[in-house]
Parts: structure tokens; sequence; C-alpha cells
């Protein structure tokens, strides 16, 4: 799922990139006007008029790609797998067990003696 991840996100970042370049490489609608005291835009490679439609098919592609990458990432980040149920079906469970001095109190002493000192007696629920 992390190279996944990983792949989503340089697709995203390249085509990001890509959209940048291909937008400041358009022209503006005022270029026209330009063209017409000899900025030579019919000598281009595309011809007159085919770097202009070359150029706004292919950021529209790009931008798709982007789109649709931003979405698999939102989905992919959303997604929380849920533990498994084990080999008989149900979510296994493990008792609890006291263990050290705390878990053996004498007989002689009340319930709620040998809660207040298994209380007061620090460092027991740590494991060694």
């Amino acid at each position: 799922m992390l190279y996944l991840k990983t792949l989503i996100i340089v697709v995203q970042l390249l085509s990001a990139l890509g959209v940048i370049g291909l937008v400041l490489l358009q022209h503006g609608k005022g270029a026209d006007m330009g063209a017409a005291f000899g900025s030579g835009a019919s000598g281009s490679l595309f011809g007159a008029s085919g770097s202009a439609n070359f150029l706004s098919r292919t950021t529209a592609v790009l931008a798709t790609v982007f789109f649709v990458s931003t979405l698999a990432l939102t989905y992919l980040g959303s997604y929380h797998s849920k533990p498994s149920a084990g080999v008989l079906g149900a979510a296994a469970t493990v008792p609890v067990v006291a263990s050290g001095a705390s878990a053996v109190v004498p007989a002689s002493l009340p319930a709620a003696a040998s809660a207040a000192s298994a209380a007061s007696t620090p460092g027991q629920d740590v494991p060694k």
C-alpha cells in the first residue's frame, strides 16, 4: 500500500509540474496582436494554430491525471484496515492475568485494605 501511495504522489507531482509548464507556454488572448507585427507564430513547429490546440489538449489531459490522482490519494488516505477476526471468526481476547506480589492477597485482609495496598505500591504494572 505504501508503494502505491508513493507512485500516485509521484504521478500527481509530475502532472502538476506539467500543467504549470504548459500553462506558462500557452499564449494569452493578446498574443494574436503581436503576431500581426511579425511575431513569427506561423513558423512554429505545429503551424499557425496547431500549437495552441496541442498545448490546450495536453493541458487538459494532465489536469485530468492530476484530478484522478488527487481523488485516489484521498481514497487511500481515508482507508482504514479492519482488524482480523482470527481463525474462529471472532475477535481474539486475551485474559488479563495479574502477576507479582499484588496478586497474592491473604484471606485475613479485607478487600478494601488489599485494594489500597495494591494501589499504593508503584511500579507493579510495569513489565520486567
